[in-house]
């Protein structure tokens, strides 16, 4: 494995408030790290100071072994930068911008065309590569800063909230694009969307007040939430007839939860203790009492719970 970015102890104030505090990590070639946290967790001033926008008060960062305080220009060459809002000239054409950004990223006469070509087909600007950036639509303008990040084919992409304002179609194409492109770069992507997660990342960091409070792989985080192995049950049943308390007895089940009751279909939640699997307990026990089943699923756990729990955490 290849490390492509490496940040050391970061830490940046604003007059009495620390908004990245100590922060550390790595990332390698083919990884795509999700950066998740509340608001004014430090997501997007951490991204600033990685691509260079802000100096950190304490600590270093390092692209492909560079140091971008000492080697700034080296390390900036390597970077795609999709900022917070997107700045965008407004009086531009998205094809002219476009163009500029080729030319102050040094792209040669010879391949800017088919560079322009490449990022317009896979953002879907051709509809409206003539008008003019301020008529667009957030969706449009969102996918305007995308291209110009992509545009000189870096090695590393910093996204802050790629698919923010973008209708639920164009976000399954950019998480295409991304996962795509992940393969030969590093990506670094924050986002609000905790299924973006599962979509396209292999790995997430979740901060909390500008400290790191969570780093693994999603199904590594999903582990760690009350519902990783538990068993959703449906039982068509005219009443519970104490079938909870059939459930609660079988070893290493720490909760049976009645999650509803609509036409003679009555769920059950089964929670395990410790994160044990028990689907193999309750589907014999399912057998063993004749219950007829009408679903039975097991659950991997609910990011969203961990997020919640270890963002409180560190804020209580």
């Amino acid at each position: 494995m290849t490390t492509m970015v490496e940040v050391k102890q970061l830490t940046k104030r604003f007059k009495s408030i620390t908004a990245v505090n100590d922060i550390s990590f790595k990332v390698e070639r083919g990884e795509v790290l999700g950066f998740l946290g509340p608001n004014g967790a430090g997501k997007s001033t951490t991204m600033k100071m990685i691509t260079g926008f802000l100096s950190p008060d304490k600590g270093s960062v390092f692209i492909q072994g560079k140091d971008c305080d000492q080697h700034p220009i080296t390390a900036k060459r390597t970077i795609g930068y999709l900022p917070e809002g997107a700045p965008l000239y407004g009086d531009m054409t998205p094809r002219l911008f476009l163009e500029f950004v080729g030319k102050i990223r040094g792209i040669p006469n010879t391949e800017i065309d088919q560079r322009l070509a490449d990022v317009i087909d896979k953002v879907n600007l051709e509809s409206v590569l003539d008008q003019s950036i301020d008529t667009l639509s957030k969706g449009f303008k969102r996918r305007v800063g995308l291209a110009q990040a992509i545009l000189h084919d870096p090695d590393v992409l910093i996204l802050d909230e790629p698919t923010d304002g973008l209708d639920p179609n164009q976000k399954h194409e950019v998480r295409n694009l991304i996962s795509d492109m992940a393969q030969q770069k590093a990506i670094i992507l924050s986002t609000h969307i905790l299924e973006e997660v599962d979509a396209v990342c292999t790995r997430a960091i979740i901060i909390a007040d500008g400290k790191v409070v969570a780093d693994g792989k999603p199904g590594e985080l999903q582990a760690q939430s009350p519902w990783h192995n538990a068993v959703v049950l449906s039982i068509r049943a005219a009443s519970e007839n104490g079938i909870s308390g059939t459930l609660a007895a079988l070893d290493n089940v720490e909760e049976v939860q009645p999650l509803s009751n609509q036409a003679g279909v009555i769920q059950f939640l089964v929670r395990p203790k410790d994160g044990t699997s028990i689907i193999e307990n309750v589907s014999a026990s399912a057998h063993q009492h004749g219950w007829l089943v009408e679903e039975m699923h097991v659950e991997q756990g609910r990011l969203d719970e961990v997020f919640r729990e270890v963002t409180n955490f560190q804020r209580s």
